[in-house]
């Protein structure tokens, strides 16, 4: 059913935010916002991603979500904020621009899965696992041993099928060739400045450039356009509280350490 303000929303600029970690819930909330943005047929759409990365498969279909409303004629445009590497970049050259401030921590293109070998601690504490198993490797990356060379190899064939993944879509969104993207896709970490000297991002600025870059490109008036934001994030209670930032920061390592472990993830863990 079309949406019933569509013509007026022809003349709106739609922002979509990615912070944080890239997971489920971000997945879920960006995608229903992108859907939004197609359903009012906004000419562009400003994408404001300020994240390390996150999840493999989240970071895909928030991916192809967007060039799907690409080839419905929306224009968009990612603005990269404090950082926006691995899985950030992977959002991001789904893009037509990208646009980032000169300091961005962006790339860290590459593929990390870790696993805790808590076996001497356990050890120790006279603890011991007791597993059956109905294959070889179903308690692959188990924390009471450590891996052995079959398993790391396992685990290497599965990285390098994901980093081949993530090499072709940036070639893809950036117009590069394969093999000049695999000299700087090492997982190493760059400024915007020198993201933009490889290819990576096309202009340097805040995202109020990004914003009249997409507007420019819907063929509207940056001045006089108005931009809506879609897919924001439900306030919690405990950002009210006195050092809830600081308790979040906890509460979001020890989710990455625990939740995500196992997992190969497209994420900056420095």
């Amino acid at each position: 059913m079309p949406w019933p303000w569509c013509r007026k929303s022809r003349r709106t600029l739609a922002r979509i935010a990615i912070e944080g970690p890239i997971a489920g819930g971000t997945r879920v909330r960006v995608l229903k916002a992108i859907e939004q943005v197609q359903q009012r047929e906004c000419p562009a759409l400003l994408l404001r991603i300020d994240s390390p990365g996150g999840t493999v498969g989240d970071s895909q279909e928030i991916h192809a979500a967007l060039l799907r409303l690409r080839e419905k004629g929306c224009r968009v445009v990612a603005s990269f904020g404090n950082i926006s590497a691995s899985g950030g970049v992977y959002v991001g050259v789904a893009a037509e621009k990208i646009v980032a401030n000169p300091g961005t921590i962006t790339g860290s293109i590459g593929v990390i899965l870790r696993g805790n070998d808590l076996s001497r601690l356990l050890k120790r504490i006279g603890i011991r696992f007791e597993t059956v198993k109905s294959g070889l490797y179903k308690d692959i990356l188990s924390p009471d041993r450590a891996l052995s060379e079959a398993e790391r190899q396992l685990l290497q064939e599965l990285i390098d099928a994901s980093y081949g993944q993530f090499v072709a879509a940036v070639a893809a969104g950036r117009g590069l060739e394969p093999d000049v993207v695999r000299a700087f896709a090492d997982g190493r970490v760059f400024s915007g400045a020198q993201a933009l000297e490889l290819g990576l991002v096309d202009v340097l600025g805040d995202e109020e450039s990004a914003r009249r870059l997409a507007a420019e490109l819907a063929g509207l008036d940056p001045e006089k356009t108005r931009t809506v934001s879609f897919g924001k994030p439900p306030r919690k209670l405990l950002g009210l509280l006195p050092g809830s930032t600081l308790m979040q920061q906890v509460s979001q390592s020890l989710s990455l350490e625990l939740a995500w472990s196992g997992q190969p993830l497209w994420l900056h863990r420095p």
